[in-house]
């Protein structure tokens, strides 16, 4: 069922994503709130919606899994994919699914769809303008413009192409069979009689001499996902005056930091149908092997769910080991928070139009000439004018040149509106299941037991149910990133002993996994304790558990 009439076939400009936010919020209001973390460089409101339960719980007495979209501007499959999870987790609540029910019933979702709300609304503009990510000037507050190129459309057709200039020392042909897809020119030239280009992407030249064209390494400057403080510094394009200088990543590390019950983190990206997990800048020697045990096991779900498969950001999509890159939001969570954390590269148009993954080194030498005619031909049937014939125009600049070949935003960056909804669709399942592998304590053994003159022996039996260990993550525990499980009684005089007491971490039911095949597990995921209390006899006492990742449970125990 559509919820204000979006169905997933197109993406939402900012002010219609904010009222479709509120629409979920007013059908669901027992399971949804939306409120605002901060505001952008701008002023625009950074959307927060919260999905949980409301009737067995508040959201911060459940453990918790956080999804965060579009940091990067013209990324905007993530958006839609975020806000898919939040219809998909109501919609399936109302019709009774068990796995969608359990879920809300125990766990919390946080989604923020639209982290850099600026740069999103410049791509999704009638006439656009793409940035990397912020839009704020950087690194002069001026707004001083880099000489050279400046991408953008200026025929005002809604796209930003690239333009053809015939140039006898252009270093691209037509393919012989698609003039639309263009072939590099090889160390031997050109065949005889083939016209030779060279191809810039459609935009204006600043400070234009009449002879070059400088490209900037990134007009727009400042780049939010490489602006949080893990491994942040200033030899990361785009980091920023010092980590979280930019309100919008300092308004999200400081929301997730107020949700202590956060237990895992994914952010949204694309392209290249990835899963992508830490580190950026450390090799796998150097991650606790338990870790990467489970990071894997994750993926054996994901993977058949999504196409997608797992990758190190490091060991697998960083070409020079020698230039790494720093403050990513995923390296954030998973070494200053301690939970397993993915960045979702979503769309591979590689992979629909030939059945093959984009190379790991896609990013840095792009398709082959082959994947660019194969995707070509299959956006006429799936995706029609995602590659546009090239037409002739008067360049305020250059003069006469053509325009076409690819709209990139449309094809190669975001899933085409043809094919959004069922890109996205499992996703919805890998979150409820990355959520529900959250550990979880529930109180399983209570007894009071007389000692005579109103003296007490009160025992507390305590379980993590959950899959994951109370520290989530193996690092987390090595550092001590998570406070240790307190136990507390009320309604009653403690005799020697304190009623509030720190009782330490639990295991989870993963760790069975890793005990060599012997099929025996003893109780690491269990405690007891007890308390030496005075109270009369039909007194009501309160045992209470929390944990800063698992929130809170208690039960009353009635004397007698």
């Amino acid at each position: 069922m559509a919820i204000n009439g979006y169905e997933f076939d197109r993406f939402l400009r900012y002010d219609e994503m904010v009222a479709w936010l509120n629409a979920v919020a007013a059908k669901y209001p027992n399971l949804v709130s939306v409120e605002s973390y901060g505001k952008s460089h701008l002023g625009r409101n950074l959307m927060l919606a919260t999905i949980t339960d409301t009737s067995i719980g508040a959201h911060n007495t459940k453990p918790a899994h956080w999804i965060d979209a579009n940091i990067h501007a013209t990324e905007v499959t993530g958006g839609a994919a975020a806000l898919y999870i939040i219809q998909d987790l109501v919609e399936k609540f109302d019709a009774r699914d068990e796995t969608v029910i359990e879920a809300l019933h125990t766990r919390t979702f946080y989604i923020a769809p639209r982290v850099n709300p600026d740069g999103v609304e410049d791509a999704l503009a009638d006439k656009p303008l793409y940035h990397r990510s912020s839009v704020r000037a950087w690194p002069w507050r001026d707004g001083h413009l880099w000489p050279g190129l400046h991408p953008q459309d200026i025929d005002g057709d809604g796209k930003i192409l690239t333009m053809r200039i015939a140039d006898p020392d252009g270093g691209w042909i037509e393919h012989e069979q698609e003039s639309r897809v263009m072939v590099a020119v090889g160390p031997l030239g050109a065949p005889k009689g083939k016209t030779r280009y060279r191809l810039i992407q459609e935009g204006l030249i600043e400070n234009y001499d009449g002879f070059t064209i400088d490209q900037p390494r990134d007009p727009a400057g400042l780049d939010l996902n490489r602006n949080f403080p893990a491994g942040w510094g200033v030899n990361v394009l785009g980091s920023g005056d010092h980590p979280l200088s930019e309100p919008e990543v300092d308004s999200l590390v400081r929301a997730v930091k107020a949700r202590p019950n956060v237990c895992g983190y994914n952010a949204f990206h694309t392209a290249g149908g990835f899963m992508l997990r830490p580190s950026s800048s450390k090799s796998d020697s150097k991650l606790p092997p338990v870790d990467l045990f489970f990071f894997k096991e994750f993926g054996k779900h994901s993977t058949p769910l999504t196409t997608y498969p797992v990758h190190s950001v490091f060991e697998d999509l960083t070409w020079d080991k020698s230039s790494v890159m720093g403050g990513a939001g995923d390296d954030w969570a998973y070494d200053h928070l301690g939970v397993y954390s993915w960045t979702t590269e979503f769309w591979d148009a590689v992979f629909h139009a030939t059945g093959e993954h984009s190379s790991t080194d896609v990013w840095y030498v792009g398709p082959t000439v082959e994947q660019d005619l194969a995707v070509c031909k299959w956006s006429d049937t799936h995706a029609p004018n995602s590659y546009i014939n090239w037409y002739k125009f008067d360049h305020p600049q250059l003069g006469q040149i053509e325009l076409g070949g690819a709209d990139a935003f449309r094809i190669w960056i975001n899933a085409p509106s043809s094919k959004l909804r069922a890109e996205i669709a499992n996703h919805a399942e890998v979150a409820v299941y990355q959520a529900m592998a959250s550990p979880r304590l529930e109180i399983k053994h209570t007894k009071a037991e007389s000692l005579g003159e109103d003296v007490w022996r009160i025992e507390l039996g305590v379980a993590n149910t959950g899959w994951l260990s109370t520290e989530v993550t193996r690092l987390a525990r090595d550092h001590k990133l998570v406070l240790p499980i307190t136990v507390e009684i009320s309604g009653a005089l403690t005799i020697s002993c304190e009623a509030h007491a720190k009782v330490g971490q639990l295991s989870g039911r993963a760790m069975f996994l890793l005990n060599g095949g012997q099929m025996s597990d003893g109780t690491p995921d269990r405690l007891m304790h007890s308390w030496i209390v005075r109270a009369s006899r039909g007194a009501d006492v309160t045992l209470t558990v929390r944990h800063p990742r698992c929130g809170e449970v208690s039960t009353t125990l009635k004397l007698k």
